[in-house]
């Protein structure tokens, strides 16, 4: 399984729920994760009902089995230091230029810089070892920009190494690039079983493809279940009512006749979504991709539901079968 998994979805999805579950589902045995917010909406922190996250890697959640999960918020500029620190030795210049408001203009009006500095550092995590010459984390998940901007946000590295011919940010942009593009990154899109999403992951896998990004997983998030069997939705599309009138009374229901006409109504309107669900179960399957399915928690999600969304993605092989952290290559 790749080792930087990435996860976008249109708006509304639940997409970073969806990267949080993966996280603590790929952290399961021992395994450590790292999960990273490039955004800027510190939704990993409301999820894990922690505070908000700061520039640096902290734990904050243990996964079944011991495995940890790190979480990190990419801050752009503080990023830029790093980066400057890291291939000019800018250290005190850095943080100089950062008063004088320089690291802020970079970051806003520099064409792409953003995006470089965001995706930058998300592989660096996914490239570095420790002294024994192992990944320091197993696997790094990404809660990345949605799906119309999440092509042109994972290649502007590419755009970068072309602009800049030579020198360390021609080196720099080739090494996220090399990573991005290899079989150790995973792009997974996350979507709803509506039209919209569904044609918007359709219309994000096409343009992934095209730009050679490694796209993963459809993982389909709040599937509700079918609560009426084949018999019983041909029964509540055709609108039997004195059936039902005649159901209701032999069961002892007292008011059956009143209640007819709700109950009919609200069976119509669970057909009609399930017979539309079928249908975008059928456009997602023409897609080609493997794929995860996910339950709507009806109270929300907390911690307890996202163990409880990572059990289930346990329960469909994420993760199962991969070794613990080892040496790389």
């Amino acid at each position: 399984m790749s080792r930087f998994q990435v996860v976008s979805g249109k708006g509304g999805t639940g997409k970073t729920t969806v990267a949080a579950a993966l996280a603590l589902a790929l952290a399961a045995e021992g395994r450590r994760t790292l999960l990273v917010e490039v955004e800027g909406r510190q939704g990993i922190a409301q999820l894990f009902e922690a505070g908000s996250l700061p520039y640096e890697e902290r734990r904050i959640a243990v996964a079944p089995g011991g495995g940890e999960v790190y979480a990190l918020a990419i801050d752009a500029e503080l990023a830029l230091l790093d980066y400057l620190q890291m291939f000019y030795k800018l250290g005190s210049a850095g943080r100089a230029l950062k008063k004088l408001g320089a690291i802020d203009f970079a970051t806003t009006i520099a064409p792409g810089v953003r995006d470089v500095l965001l995706t930058g550092k998300a592989c660096e995590a996914v490239r570095r070892k420790d002294r024994q010459n192992r990944f320091v984390y197993d696997y790094v998940i990404m809660d990345a920009p949605p799906t119309g901007r999440i092509t042109r946000f994972l290649n502007v590295n590419d755009e970068v190494a072309g602009l800049a011919r030579i020198g360390p940010i021609h080196n720099q942009a080739q090494a996220v690039m090399r990573v991005l593009k290899s079989p150790e990154t995973a792009v997974h899109l996350v979507t709803l079983l509506e039209e919209m999403p569904v044609q918007e992951t359709a219309d994000g896998i096409a343009e992934l493809r095209a730009a050679e990004l490694p796209v993963g997983r459809v993982i389909v998030n709040m599937v509700r279940p079918q609560l009426l069997d084949g018999d019983a939705l041909r029964a509540a599309s055709g609108g039997r009512r004195k059936e039902i009138a005649k159901t209701l009374t032999r069961a002892g229901v007292t008011g059956s006749a009143a209640l007819v006409r709700p109950l009919v109504e609200q069976a119509a309107e669970h057909t009609q979504r399930v017979a539309l669900e079928r249908e975008q179960r059928a456009v997602l399957a023409g897609l080609g991709l493997p794929g995860y399915e996910l339950p709507l928690l009806g109270e929300g999600v907390d911690r307890a539901g996202l163990d409880e969304l990572a059990a289930a993605l346990r329960e469909q092989g994420a993760g199962q079968g991969e070794s613990g952290r080892g040496a790389g290559s």
